[in-house]
């Protein structure tokens, strides 16, 4: 299904919201809650660098993973800015719900197992798939090898686990401190004499 760009415009400035209020999630240390979903899918968070910028960039994606990869599909196809992003530089960093890898991504669109990883991406994805007019359950495999003329889908491969600091939940301090914060608050205010 080809989108139109007027269509294409909507619907990426409708994810780019829904891409700032998932980071945020991530970033607040919630990220296990509600993921994966039913409808929301399963999600991850692509950690890699712009190809113009050099600068950090995120990008939520549903995905798919195996025992030593994980992939994901480029829904906006070659013009999909995470994944010129990864061609450009495909070291990344996986923000997986349970787990954050340092691995190395590759578009795999034309390997022998696109369709069955495509299709498992495509189940993972909750809403989007049926967002973009399919549903992948009921789809022949030739429908699915079809989607790959306008999908691009990328395997990244799991190097090594990482821990400390710059990862999910790095936000996560924000929590005591507004709860030390508002406890503080009602106290004040109960105390205060009222006049």
């Amino acid at each position: 299904m080809e989108l139109s760009l007027e269509t294409e415009r909507k619907l990426r400035a409708g994810f780019r919201v829904l891409n700032r209020f998932m980071l945020a999630l991530w970033r607040l240390g919630l990220a296990r809650y509600g993921n994966p979903s039913r409808y929301g899918g399963a999600i991850m968070i692509i950690k890699h660098i712009g190809r113009k910028t050099g600068r950090t960039r995120y990008a939520p994606v549903n995905y798919a993973e195996t025992s030593d990869a994980v992939y994901c599909t480029a829904g906006f196809g070659e013009r999909t800015h995470w994944y010129r992003n990864l061609l450009a530089n495909p070291e990344v960093d996986l923000w997986l719900p349970d787990s954050r890898w340092r691995g190395v991504a590759e578009d795999v669109t034309e390997s022998d197992e696109r369709v069955e990883r495509l299709r498992d991406v495509l189940v993972a994805s909750g809403f989007a798939g049926p967002l973009f007019g399919f549903n992948v359950r009921h789809m022949t495999e030739n429908q699915v090898e079809d989607l790959l003329e306008l999908y691009r889908l990328v395997r990244i491969r799991k190097l090594s686990p990482l821990t400390g600091p710059g990862g999910p939940g790095d936000l996560a301090w924000v929590w005591p401190t507004a709860t030390f914060l508002l406890l503080g608050w009602l106290l004040y205010t109960r105390r205060r004499p009222r006049i």
